[in-house]
Formats: structure tokens, sequence, C-alpha cells
């Protein structure tokens, strides 16, 4: 699992970076517009608690 753990670790690191927190911020903004989209707003405040917890999960 060498290959794995590395990967991983790098991931962690990238995400860790200016550069990856927004695109992490991009990506879960426009996850959570299509959201929005395909649910007719229905669920939005649902929506924006996930995106909320997801950023607070991958900013860790």
């Amino acid at each position: 699992m060498g290959f794995l753990d590395d990967a991983i670790n790098q991931g962690k690191d990238f995400l860790g970076t200016d550069q990856g927190e927004q695109i992490s911020d991009n990506v879960l903004n426009a996850a959570a517009e299509k959201a929005n989209d395909l649910t007719g707003g229905k669920f939005s405040d649902q929506i924006q608690q996930g995106e909320q917890a997801a950023d607070g999960a991958i900013g860790q």
C-alpha cells in the first residue's frame, strides 16, 4: 500500500495549500449549485450545510 499511502499524503498536502483550498472551494461550490439546480432549490439549506461541512473536513 505504499503507493496509495503516498498518493493520499500528497493529496492532503496539496489541499493544505492556498491553491488546493481555492480548488476545493470551487469544486464544492459547483457541486452545491448543481444539487440546488437538480432539486429546484428545495433543499438549499441542507445542501449549504453539507457544503460547509465538507469544506471544514477538507480544510483539516
